[in-house]
């Protein structure tokens, strides 16, 4: 994982990086707008921004299960799952794990 880092900007993945930002002080954060490979689908609103991958590292995750720091993400993204994320695949790491 590289240090802060993303797919080219849309509306959606400058949300979702300044809240994970905000929320989680990553060392490294990766979000990538994977939905071109679900236009047409279930889910596909049609703006090209309802599926997303995060890879994201961040001391806040230590000590915690997948699922727990699954959950912060998800805490911190909570509006834009509501309204304007269809999909969220998510991976976490806490600082220094490899």
């Amino acid at each position: 994982m590289n240090q802060p880092a993303t797919a080219p900007s849309t509306a959606v993945t400058d949300q979702i990086l300044s809240r994970l930002n905000a929320m989680l002080a990553p060392t490294a954060l990766v979000v990538v707008n994977e939905s071109d490979q679900h236009a047409g689908h279930m889910g596909d609103d049609g703006t090209g921004e309802s599926h997303f991958r995060v890879e994201i590292e961040s001391s806040a995750f230590v000590g915690l299960t997948r699922v727990a720091r699954q959950r912060l993400v998800n805490n911190a993204l909570a509006e834009l799952l509501k309204t304007r994320i269809h999909a969220l695949a998510i991976k976490t790491r806490a600082s220094g794990e490899s």
